[in-house]
Formats: C-alpha cells, structure tokens, sequence
C-alpha cells in the first residue's frame, strides 16, 4: 500500500485534496511514517487506490518502499556515478515483515513504489506466554508482537513504557522503542577513584536485567538515561 489515501477513477484535479496529509489530531491517531519533501514523480491509479512512485534519487535513510508486495526500509543508500556506464544508487534495505536485510542495487531515476507504514504509539502492559501485549490508553485495544519480532529491543522495554507500533496493510509488523529512556540501576560494583579499568567505565545491571557501560560514579539505585538505539549511556536521570 502506497503513501496515498484511497481515491476514485476521477482525474488528478479531484485526487490531489484527497493526497493533503495532515498531522494527526492527538498522539493516539495514526499517522504515516518515513515521508520525505519530494516531487510527485508518478501517479497511478487503480479503480480503488492512488499509488505513490518514488525516485530512487530521493532515496534517504527511513525511506520506506514496496516490493515484490513486502515493505522494506531503506537503511543504508549511496548514489554511484562510474566513469563507464549508468550511475546507480546501491542500498541496504531491511523488511519489516521478515526482518532480514539485503543489499540491492537500483538504477539512476528508477521508479519504486513508496510503502505507507503507519504509526499508533500504544502501552506496552504485559507479556502474555510469548507475546509482549500493547494497548491503546483511550481505546483499550490490545496489539500482540512477538518475542521474536521485538528481539534484544525487550532488554529497555518496561511495563507501562509507550512506544511507537507499526502496521502495514491493516497488520502490525514493528514497533520502535522510545529514543531514550530512564532505567534504575539495581547492580553496580563501587567505582575506585583514580582507577582507569575500561577507559574509566564499569558494567552496571539495571531493572530490566539489560547491562550498560557507565562512568564510575554511577552507583546502585541511580536513575540514568539511556539511548535505545545502541545501549549507550548519556547520563544520570
């Protein structure tokens, strides 16, 4: 599913209201992710849906695209002039669904269909057996995601944490952690003044049983920030 609201078989003067995205009314609405500024390179349409095409000259980072009928993120682009031949645009893309990532390599100015992930932040509640449970705070509707699906992301998620659920299609195909959270530290050994072990940095247990490097002076029961994209420290909360 493209990056477009449903529209008729009327012509473009009567679609491109329908295309008008606006931000969402509240943080609970759902709303379409990974949208860059870009020119409309091609508009087609169905009897039931207006399809959004993308340049692989715009290709970014976050860029979300469809094919062969899965949705892929770009991660990775780099665009390519040989001496000899036509310039490319080579890029490293995972799949939402499957979560695998590949390499591939698409031509100069080549079409590719833009995938409308949407995006519904949700409370994480509780795990049921093998699933981690989310729900909606004014709707009370519950989504399920997998242990699998979430993977090492769990180690900073705690009960009552919202967090950013993606769905394709009307399906729920990934959700993303808060950029930073605040975590306890439960286990920390006494830093030693003057010691210089591990560039100054020990290993601390926080509540959720995830281990972070931190400076020395971070002792048991401090409150620090952690950056979810990499497990880093940033500081004392």
């Amino acid at each position: 599913m493209m990056q477009a609201t449903a529209v008729s078989t009327l012509g473009c003067s009567a679609m491109l209201p329908a295309l008008q995205l606006s931000a969402p009314a509240s943080r609970k609405s759902f709303s379409p992710i990974g949208v860059i500024p870009r020119t409309l390179t091609r508009l087609s349409v169905s009897p039931s849906v207006g399809v959004w095409a993308l340049s692989s000259n715009e290709f970014r980072n976050g860029t979300n695209i469809e094919i062969d009928g899965a949705p892929w993120k770009i991660l990775e682009f780099l665009h390519v002039k040989p001496g000899k031949g036509a310039a490319f645009v080579r890029t490293k893309l995972r799949n939402y669904v499957t979560g695998n990532t590949v390499d591939r390599t698409f031509r100069a100015g080549e079409n590719v269909d833009e995938a409308t992930i949407m995006k519904e932040f949700k409370q994480y509640t509780y795990m049921d057996g093998e699933q981690y449970v989310f729900m909606d705070s004014e709707t009370y509707e519950e989504v399920r995601i997998s242990k699998e699906e979430i993977g090492d992301r769990s180690k900073f998620l705690m009960e009552g944490m919202e967090c950013s659920v993606l769905s394709w299609n009307g399906r729920v195909i990934d959700m993303d952690l808060p950029v930073t959270v605040k975590l306890k530290v439960i286990q920390a050994d006494p830093g030693v003044k003057g010691d210089t072990a591990q560039g100054g940095t020990k290993t601390v247990t926080v509540e959720t049983g995830a281990t972070v490097n931190v400076p020395l002076f971070v002792n048991q029961d401090d409150t620090i920030v952690i950056q979810t994209k990499d497990g880093s420290y940033i500081s004392r909360g």
